[in-house]
């Protein structure tokens, strides 16, 4: 296997960890998936895999759809967190108060 090929592999195989984990409660777990995900593709990027063979180009278009599912959710969790966010800071002190007091 051409070492692009290897390198796609890699950049796939941490897509669907961050995938599977975002579905938990981990942060830590988010994380190390995210940090596994940079180290991946600055190794693409290293070996500059895209301007291969076809082979390589046809990996990285199967690759798409893994990486808009990631974009997605990741968006959808944000929104989701910054609507929580803001109901609790509609309904105050009072109904959710402070965790520390003075």
């Amino acid at each position: 296997m051409p070492l692009g090929l290897a390198a796609l592999d890699e950049l796939n195989a941490a897509f669907e960890e961050l995938r599977a984990v975002l579905d938990g409660t981990d942060p830590a777990a988010i994380e190390s998936a995210t940090g596994r995900i940079a180290k991946a593709a600055a190794a693409v990027r290293a070996i500059g895999v895209w301007r291969s063979d076809d082979a390589v180009k046809d990996r990285l278009k199967a690759l798409v759809p893994v990486m808009e599912s990631v974009r997605i959710r990741t968006n959808l969790l944000t929104d989701h967190a910054n609507q929580r966010l803001s109901i609790l800071a509609a309904q105050g002190a009072e109904t959710a108060p402070l965790v520390y007091g003075r």
